[in-house]
């Protein structure tokens, strides 16, 4: 069977959390970063898991990754000052894959299906990454605020993770990457790989300010109450 590894990035600065870090904000009791390794582990798909933390951070993540458990989790290491700075570290951590599935720490409501979808869609070009397509009207401005123009919708996506990536893909991407990227497909786009695009998750939440924390809370809440009335 094709072996698949996992990157968690969790090494930001959470800047726009006021003084919180994200990743160990508690969310229904739990750090929120254990919310979303768990996702993988629960994941019959994924073979092995390299968290990449901030520096400050790395004792406090591995004593985590002993109190949950994980047994998927091979390293937790440090990141760097960029996100592709910490991927980078952490696919060189990896063991032998076949294919990779990288994601932001921040995300703790994904579910294993859009995993399961993200490498399906990823077997037909070696890339894939989820995204939702926008619905509101996109305006470009200056400096000042003021409105340039106003752009077309169409065919405009909001990227998500997992990106999932053939592992030789993604590493040469990393190998020949230049200048900086918001996310791992654009590293991918740069060589002329092909990246497909499937369905993302409106639950998919990324934490990124404190008002986020308590739509993911009320998402996880309502989802454990449905597991135990099952």
């Amino acid at each position: 069977m094709p072996r698949v590894g996992a990157i968690i990035v969790a090494a930001g600065a959470s800047q726009r959390m006021e003084g919180v870090d994200k990743m160990f904000a508690p969310l229904l009791g739990r750090p929120l970063l254990a919310w979303t390794v768990a996702a993988f582990e629960a994941s019959s798909a994924v073979d092995e898991i390299v968290v990449a933390v901030h520096r400050s951070t790395i004792q406090q993540a591995r004593e985590l990754a002993r109190q949950e458990g994980w047994r998927k989790v091979s390293q937790v290491c440090r990141g760097g000052p960029r996100r592709q700075d910490s991927v980078r570290e952490a696919l060189w951590r990896l063991g032998k894959c076949d294919w990779v599935a990288v994601h932001d720490g921040a995300r703790p409501c994904i579910e294993p299906e859009l995993l399961a979808c993200g490498l399906a869609a990823a077997r037909e070009t070696g890339a894939a990454a989820p995204g939702l397509p926008l619905h509101d009207t996109v305006k470009r401005t200056d400096a000042g605020g003021m409105v340039v123009e106003t752009l077309d919708r169409s065919g405009l996506w909001l990227i998500q993770t997992p990106q999932v990536f053939r592992y030789a893909i993604l590493w040469d991407a990393y190998r020949q990457a230049g200048g900086d990227a918001t996310d791992d497909a654009a590293l991918v786009e740069r060589l002329g790989h092909g990246v497909k695009l499937f369905p993302g998750s409106f639950r998919n939440i990324k934490v990124t300010v404190p008002a986020d924390l308590e739509a993911a809370s009320e998402y996880l809440g309502s989802r454990e109450a449905r597991k135990s009335g099952s």
